[in-house]
């Protein structure tokens, strides 16, 4: 039996220590009588050895605790974390250097925007070693727990404060002083019951819901024994409202050290294609998503099968012919069918009738026999099984009839030993149903997790309305940058760090929210702003030419940075000429003798103004005043050389689908669609354009961010750029 006895001084607990020699289930005995400034020792004893290591630092004692303990990973899985979590020791003393310790927890806020835990996908010394570090600073982290600074930062603490918080309330309980840390900061899990929270105003429920975070535990969870599924059908791309269920049950997987299943729920082949499970799992890739395999509802075709037959010997399911009109009226009345007191015999009689796809069986579906006067629709006798005599994408034409949703994802997620099935609150009604039909199928119960859907004004997010938008020709396909799946909002120039930060903001809340676009398109203003390139262009229509009259004669070229702060974007070369074009609402706004600022140039004083007989600006005539003070002009113009370099740009700009913020019930999209969703601006840009890369993100300067869509080929073929909107209001 290993033992510790940990000697420091009373003013200085190494509260890291402590913390994981108990975490670690290590017997611990302290002594906290040394000399102020000692520095603190622990003696490790066992039956076979004793060993006395004086520390110069905390990090020696925490690698000794961290390679001996009994927790898996304490101290890295391999060689490689293990110099990662070393370079967290490292770190650590900075959060007790008071100039500093806002400086470190912005830094370890920006590395915990995607992660879980510091190193890899469990807890380690290198955690306990930061959290200490901000426990230990008493009232000055607590304050700033409490407030939106560092969410993330934030959502970590409170994370590993809440699975640990027996040992963690003991340690600072004890050796914290005048903290008041007290229990984690409460996830906010006391929901309003009322559905109607998504009507009103939609900027107050982006700010509301923006404080909500994934600090919320699933029922019944064990540290390493959790197994969740993300679980899409292939009958379209992913969109931004399934990025949430994917995010959120890798979240939960990786916080419970558990497993993550990717299933496609291919049960109806009539929406279903290879191509969409191709592009599923390129979009899962793209979002970082990790996980450990991939299954299809096909799999289990048989099983489901041999399920339905059991369920309908047992008296548990029977076969309907009623007409589908009819049913539906029947459902809603809670009105019996003629068909549900058949016998077992008749119904398998029926039941075969369907696996053959006959024209009898064709007139069939197979139901639960639940409960048809539940105030609860969804109990009342759903549909198990349809016919459809199309060809699965995977099996072909093997099978004539194949499960619904409804039948097939309980039976799977208990087969495949699901533990919490994570849905969003739309199914809320239906949990009723799920767990009712794991019941008659005498399999595990599955804990359902609910969190709300997310939900984007202008925006639609059913796949079958997409779907006619691509049908109809109203978008370029799937990855179309007006569309709101992953591939579109990549294409228009999202980086998948902010769409991550952007929904690990709206964490596991249940409250339904309407999100403006706008809070993540200034996220990703955040992420691009420091480091994209700086280039140039000018609107081709109606472009106006500045003659400088003491101009270079012999134009000559400057090697410039591309980000005057951003050394890592590179170098541009930028030619000064005689003549230079610049915008024409530029040109309307000039005065005679005024002086301008020509960008990366110098000042410029204005001497004459040529128009033509509409009164249209086409010429200016001025003179460089290179030594003229920035401060004193009102405009900063960019500006390109009269040179055979420029490059022909199209400029692209998209508004949203729709014109209606949200649908009412019941109203169709099609009275609502916008009739102008895309508008191109034909403009030359300077001539290092040409180098842009297709995905590549820049800024015109004084025109916005672009990201390049079509690169330079020829000069006669425009780069076609397109806008990335930057969460300010459109006009």
């Amino acid at each position: 039996m290993m033992e510790v006895k940990l000697s420091f001084p009373g003013d200085n607990p190494p509260l890291s220590v402590i913390a994981t020699a108990k975490l670690a289930g290590i017997p611990i005995s302290v002594d906290s009588s040394l000399a102020s400034g000692s520095l603190p020792t622990f003696l490790i004893s066992s039956s076979d050895n004793e060993l006395k290591l004086r520390g110069t630092s905390l990090n020696t004692l925490l690698r000794c605790l961290g390679r001996v303990a009994s927790i898996p990973n304490l101290y890295g899985q391999d060689a490689f974390e293990s110099c990662q979590i070393d370079e967290w020791l490292e770190y650590a003393p900075t959060f007790s250097i008071g100039s500093e310790f806002e400086n470190a927890c912005g830094y370890v806020d920006g590395i915990l925007l995607k992660r879980t835990f510091l190193v890899g996908y469990s807890l380690s010394i290198a955690d306990i070693a930061i959290w200490s570090g901000l426990a230990g600073s008493g009232q000055r982290w607590e304050s700033l727990r409490k407030s939106k600074k560092y969410q993330n930062l934030v959502r970590w603490f409170n994370s590993i404060f809440a699975e640990y918080n027996t040992v963690l309330n003991e340690v600072t309980g004890t050796y914290v002083v005048k903290r008041g840390l007290g229990k984690p900061m409460p996830a906010k899990m006391k929901e309003k019951e009322q559905q109607g929270s998504n009507n009103g105003d939609a900027n107050e429920k982006g700010r509301a819901s923006s404080k909500a975070t994934a600090e919320v535990d699933l029922p019944d969870a064990e540290v390493g024994n959790v197994r969740l599924r993300f679980a899409p059908e292939p009958s379209g791309y992913l969109h931004i409202g399934h990025s949430k269920a994917a995010l959120m049950n890798q979240y939960f997987a990786q916080r419970y050290q558990g497993q993550l299943i990717v299933r496609f729920d291919d049960t109806n082949p009539a929406k279903e294609s290879n191509e969409f499970v191709e592009n599923l799992l390129k979009d899962i890739e793209t979002l970082g998503i990790k996980y450990d395999t991939v299954t299809y509802t096909s799999d289990y075709f048989p099983q489901l099968m041999e399920m339905a037959e059991n369920l309908i010997r047992s008296g548990k399911a029977y076969v309907d012919d009623t007409p589908r009109e009819q049913m539906q009226k029947e459902r809603m009345d809670g009105i019996e069918s003629k068909c549900r007191n058949n016998s077992p015999e008749k119904n398998m009689e029926l039941w075969k009738e369907m696996i053959a796809g006959s024209e009898r069986g064709l007139m069939c579906c197979l139901r639960g026999k639940l409960d048809m006067q539940d105030p609860n629709k969804s109990l009342r006798d759903p549909v198990y099984y349809r016919c459809n005599p199309l060809p699965h994408h995977r099996i072909g034409s093997k099978y004539k009839l194949y499960p619904t949703y409804d039948f097939a994802c309980p039976f799977v997620d208990a087969i495949e030993g699901i533990t919490h099935a994570l849905r969003s609150s739309e199914y809320h009604d239906r949990n009723a149903q799920y767990h009712r039909i794991q019941e008659d199928m005498g399999v595990k119960k599955v804990h359902i997790y609910e969190f709300s859907r997310l939900n984007l004004v202008y925006t639609l997010l059913s796949k079958r309305k997409l779907l006619w938008f691509v049908q109809n020709g109203k978008v370029d396909g799937w990855d179309d940058p007006r569309f709101p799946t992953v591939q579109g909002i990549v294409r228009r120039g999202l980086k998948v760090d902010a769409l991550i930060q952007f929904i690990l903001e709206q964490g596991a809340s249940k409250n339904l929210n309407l999100m403006e676009w706008d809070k993540l398109w200034t996220i990703n203003k955040k992420i691009i702003d420091p480091v994209c390139p700086r280039h140039t262009a000018v609107i081709e229509e109606k472009r106006v030419l500045v003659t400088l009259a003491d101009g270079p004669e012999k134009p000559f070229v400057r090697i410039i940075p591309r980000h005057k702060k951003y050394e890592g974007a590179g170098q541009k070369s930028t030619a000064y000429t005689k003549r230079i074009w610049i915008d024409y609402a530029d040109a309307v706004s000039i005065s005679e003798n005024e002086e301008i600022t020509l960008m990366d140039w110098g000042n410029a004083i204005i001497k004459e103004i040529r128009k033509d007989q509409d009164g249209i600006v086409t010429e200016l005539m001025g003179v460089l005043n290179i030594e003229g003070s920035v401060k004193t002009t009102k405009l900063k113009l960019t500006w390109l050389p009269e040179t055979t370099e420029l490059v022909n740009l199209s400029l692209m700009e998209f508004d949203y689908l729709i014109t209606k913020k949200k649908l009412d019930e019941g109203e169709d999209f099609l009275d609502a669609l916008n009739p102008c969703t895309k508008r191109e601006i034909a403009a030359v840009g300077d001539s290092n354009i040409r180098n842009l890369k297709r995905g590549e993100i820049v800024q015109l300067e004084r025109k916005g961010y672009y990201r390049c869509d079509v690169p330079f080929i020829r000069p006669s073929k425009p780069v076609v750029l397109f806008a990335i909107p930057d969460g300010r209001q459109q006009k």
